[in-house]
């Protein structure tokens, strides 16, 4: 490619704007480093926490909640106190979380045989068999919550690394959540029906590929107390996580350049240096740099880095998605329990939907926005990339309401309008073996002057991985740089 028309000099360079690099930028301008530039690819920052707006309600394009966080994740926990998430703590010292933040009830609820019930484990004619796998399950997981290694460590702890390394919890990491329900014997359809939703909403890839370890994580790590909620409560906003993308936006939104595509990254004894065309312009600049911050996941690094192009990503499974959002006229309808903020369909190949309003202190109003997520996960992930690429947005319409029209028999006379966002890959998968093995392991080292910073290097993908990754990262370059 010929030369760039411009070259610019900063101390560091950010490379992305999800979450780790909207981390990285704020920790470097409050430690009082002000030479440095975010350079983003898309027309906003966010990476997966990005949200849409319009009149009716801001709403989540991707992730859209946060688990109360627990005592070793103290990075959420101060940053929930600077923005105002924790107001204060009791006399136990338990913290006081904003009620407005707080997922307000009903939470959640299931569609099953033809009506709503309350809360997402299946009980609407469940036979006594399956009441006792649900039990045995449910002892099992408050087992791993309490339990600790040898190590003194909770067994499965945010962020992950934080989690003990005895030997007979990370051997879960080398089988399946399905291969250990088959061992315990916990056949029950509806309850493996359970975990395979939970699997797909938080890994975006089914329970016969996620490692044990990570199935348990999901359930065992949640342990947050406040002194006004639940330890299974979770803070959440109109547009999700994009209430923290604003927050984190303050104060660094001038060092922010969207419309970046960075195509080479090189160093070179003391300096390091960033190539970037803006799309828009075709215009290329150079960005000379001391340390560089690499934030974007790791498959775009083997494209870009010299060093790594060439070497394969240690990341061989990302998992595509498809999100919608739907503007109604009125909210949705149906016989049972009254509209939640989480809404699932049992057997959908979907995840339901979360209303966005429900959040809203106005929220009685008529008109709703609802965000319908599918983890495209029926099929080995390039495939399933290629398949989304080529279904045109009808297509993606009618599988919506295809779907949708089970629990809510004539909602498309209510559409006013429905946005489509396809995310190709959007969350790093943490099939069996990955969390705790070899390639998750070679992730972590800097490379040179570059460091890295995403949830890919926790194997999970989690805004509280990715907030404390690229605050780690932006400390690891200060301390560089001083």
């Amino acid at each position: 490619m010929s030369a760039p028309e411009r070259i610019e000099k900063k101390r560091v360079v950010i490379v992305g704007g999800g979450i780790a690099g909207l981390s990285a930028a704020r920790q470097l301008k409050e430690r009082g480093c002000d030479d440095f530039v975010l350079l983003e690819l898309e027309e906003a920052v966010g990476g997966n926490s990005r949200f849409a707006e319009n009149p009716v309600s801001p709403a989540p394009w991707g992730a859209h909640y946060v688990p109360l966080p627990a005592p070793e994740c103290a990075p959420i926990i101060e940053l929930f106190k600077e923005l105002g998430v924790i107001t204060g703590s009791d006399s136990a010292g338990r913290p006081i979380y904003n009620e407005f933040y707080l997922c307000a009830e009903p939470s959640e609820r299931l569609f099953i045989r033809g009506r709503w019930q309350e809360g997402l484990m299946p009980m609407v004619g469940i036979t006594r068999d399956d009441k006792r796998q649900y039990g045995e399950f449910a002892a099992a997981i408050e087992e791993f919550r309490n339990a600790r290694g040898d190590d003194g460590r909770r067994a499965f702890a945010i962020p992950v690394d934080e989690s003990s390394r005895d030997a007979k919890f990370l051997a879960l990491d080398r089988q399946t959540i399905s291969e250990f329900m088959t061992e315990r014997g916990w056949n029950s359809a509806p309850l493996r029906w359970y975990v395979d939703y939970c699997c797909r909403d938080d890994f975006g890839t089914r329970a016969e590929l996620i490692s044990a370890w990570a199935g348990i994580h999901y359930f065992a790590s949640r342990g947050g107390v406040a002194a006004n909620a639940s330890s299974q409560t979770v803070v959440t906003w109109p547009e999700g996580n994009g209430w923290l993308v604003r927050q984190l936006k303050k104060n660094v939104g001038e060092k922010i350049r969207a419309h970046s595509l960075v195509f080479n990254i090189s160093q070179e004894n003391s300096r390091a240096s960033a190539d970037v065309l803006d799309p828009r312009t075709m215009e290329k600049v150079r960005y000379e740099t001391e340390q560089v911050i690499f934030c974007g996941p790791r498959f775009v690094a083997h494209h870009v880095i010299d060093g790594l192009k060439g070497i394969p990503c240690p990341v061989q499974h990302y998992a595509p998605w498809m999100v919608a959002n739907l503007t109604l006229r009125k909210k949705p309808t149906g016989f049972g329990v009254e509209l939640a903020w989480d809404n699932v369909i049992y057997d959908s190949s979907s995840l339901g939907y979360v209303v966005a309003t429900h959040q809203n202190p106005a929220r009685n109003r008529e008109k709703t926005v609802i965000t319908y997520y599918h983890a495209l996960c029926d099929k080995p992930p390039g495939e399933a990339r290629g398949e989304a690429q080529k279904r045109t947005y009808r297509a993606w319409c009618d599988l919506i309401l295809d779907d949708l029209e089970k629990a809510h028999p004539g909602i498309a006379a209510d559409i006013e309008n429905l946005d489509v966002w396809i995310w190709g890959h959007g969350m790093v998968a943490p099939t069996r073996g990955f969390v705790w093995g070899e390639a998750r392991h070679s992730m972590q080292p800097s490379l040179g002057r570059i460091h890295f910073a995403h949830s890919d290097m926790s194997g999970i993908s989690l805004f509280e991985e990715a907030y404390i990754r690229g605050q780690r990262a932006a400390n690891t370059v200060l301390a560089q740089l001083t």
